[in-house]
This record gives structure tokens, C-alpha cells and sequence, in this order.
């Protein structure tokens, strides 16, 4: 008989195997229970911080939203939650008779974070655990209702915490966000890897900051490189779903809470989360529709 996989680690997969080959029992997801009520979990995922994974999380759920779906947004970066300065939103959750918490809205999604839980300038100082607890409360006690969609803003990284997300969520898919610059696509590379080796599909990689085009003159500097994240996701044998520039314009908007997809929805930046967004949901039409 084949081995035991160790308590809390990630069962192997075969280098010669990949998830489009493993039949459902072979796979740790045959063993998560569904959020009731939602039709496709999706990660937005990055193997660091810094590289606008926040921004690109709320801007492809807006985009998501606007292709006719319904659309909630987990924040479940504890150490570090983003949503509630991006969205504008600082009340605390309602609970439900059943003591379920209350998803904010705001711009026809449906949100949730840890960050309308505590102060914001408060040092969460938690063990790995802890923010699994944390996670799972915000997925499973919470009245998220009938979603097409809740994207997961996920933490940085390819740590504990994310590893034991991806194998205790039902995820239908994850996208990963990069820069162009080597340093970025190398952790890129690993948070890839990861969603691998659990057997969750890569739904495709964002070059973000993919170059800077100057407001005034038009002309462009491809600041950080540029084409690298297309490249990576061509040796990889996964979807390139596109290119993100370095603007203000993303930039100002996030910081005011009133993101670019929802307060310039005819510009060109809305545009480009727009695709990106119905190259996602093409991916996610069997499970949509099988809900």
C-alpha cells in the first residue's frame, strides 16, 4: 500500500503528472466540502508582495461583474489587508439570526476582509493556524448568498497559509500576478509551482507594471522590462491573460476606494481588466454552469 502523506504536508505529484491527467481521487480537492451557494472559487496569488495584487484582485472582480456575473471578493491577506482602503469601506459586518456575518457591498460585490474586523493600524501577530481559523470563518460563516464567482485576494507568498488554503478551498483556478522584472517572474515561478503541486489549474499569469506610459507626452518606458511574464507563462504551458501598465490614473483611483474599472469603466485600463476578466470566465463556464 502507498504511504501515508504526512499530517498538514501536501501529498507529492508525479513531475510526469499533471492535473488535467489526475482522476478526482487522486486529487486532494476531491476531498473539500463547497461553499454553499458558490459556483467557482478563484485565487488571485503572487509569489511576493508589492507587485499591485490587491489592485488587480478588485479590478478583475469589477470586470467579472461587469461580463453579467455575481461577483464576491475575499481578502484573506491577513497580515496585510488591502480591500477595505480599496473599496472605501470601514463598517463592521452585520451578523445573520444564524450568527453568520454580512458581506459588505459596494459596486455590486459582494466583500469581505479581516480588515473590517480590526483597527486598521492594529499589528495582527498571529501563528499560522490562527490565520487558517481566521480564513475558514470568513469563507464558511459568512452569508455570501449565490455567487458565480468569489475571487480570493490570497496572501503573498507560498507559505503555510497558502498551501493549506489551496488544499482545504475548492478552488476552480488561480491567477497568478507578476511584474516583468527577473526577480518577480523567479516568485512568480514558485507561487505557479505551488497551485501545482495541489493540483489547482493556473488559469493564466498578469504582467502588472508592464510598462509606464507618460500622460503628458505618450511616450512609454518599459520601467521594469518588459514581456517577461508572456514569456514565462509560454514555457510554462499557461495562459497569458494579459498586460497591466504602471499609471497613475490605477494608482490614484485604488487609493481614493473608488477602483479604475468602476471610475473610469470607458477608459482604456477598464478595457484591459475587462479581457482579462472574459478570458477568466471562459475557464470558469463548465463550473458556472453546472451550479
Amino acid at each position: 500500500p502507498a504511504p501515508a502523506p504526512r499530517q498538514g504536508g501536501v501529498q507529492p505529484v508525479s513531475a510526469h503528472r499533471s492535473h488535467q491527467h489526475q482522476t478526482p481521487a487522486d486529487s486532494p480537492m476531491s476531498r473539500q466540502a463547497p461553499i454553499p451557494g458558490i459556483a467557482a472559487v478563484i485565487a488571485v496569488a503572487s509569489g511576493k508582495g508589492g507587485v499591485g495584487k490587491s489592485t488587480t484582485a478588485i479590478n478583475l472582480a469589477l470586470g467579472l461583474r461587469d461580463l453579467g456575473l455575481k461577483v464576491g471578493l475575499l481578502d484573506a491577506d491577513i497580515y496585510g489587508p488591502s480591500v477595505p482602503r480599496l473599496t472605501g469601506l470601514q463598517e463592521k459586518p452585520q451578523l445573520t439570526p444564524e450568527k453568520k456575518m454580512i458581506p459588505l457591498s459596494r459596486f455590486g460585490l459582494s466583500i469581505m476582509s479581516i480588515g473590517f474586523l480590526v483597527d486598521e493600524d492594529s499589528a495582527l501577530v498571529w501563528r499560522g493556524p490562527m490565520v487558517m481559523s481566521a480564513i475558514n470563518q470568513m469563507l464558511r460563516d459568512v452569508a455570501w448568498g449565490t455567487l458565480d464567482v468569489l475571487v480570493v485576494d490570497m496572501p503573498p507568498g507560498t507559505g503555510d497559509a497558502q498551501l493549506t488554503l489551496a488544499q482545504n478551498v475548492p478552488l476552480k483556478g488561480a491567477v497568478i500576478v507578476s511584474t516583468p522584472q527577473d526577480l518577480s517572474l523567479i516568485d512568480a515561478r514558485r507561487g505557479l509551482a505551488m497551485f501545482r503541486k495541489v493540483n489547482v489549474p493556473v488559469l493564466g499569469i498578469i504582467e502588472n507594471m508592464s510598462y509606464f506610459q507618460c500622460p503628458e507626452c505618450g511616450t512609454r518606458s518599459d520601467i521594469f522590462g518588459h514581456g517577461g511574464a508572456r514569456h514565462e507563462a509560454e514555457r510554462l504551458g499557461v495562459p497569458f491573460l494579459g498586460e497591466i501598465p504602471l499609471h497613475m490614473d490605477i494608482r490614484s483611483t485604488s487609493d481614493a476606494g473608488n477602483p479604475v474599472v468602476e471610475s473610469e469603466p470607458h477608459g482604456p485600463h477598464a478595457t484591459i481588466y475587462r479581457t482579462i476578466a472574459g478570458a477568466v470566465r471562459d475557464q470558469l463556464k463548465d463550473a458556472i454552469a453546472a451550479a
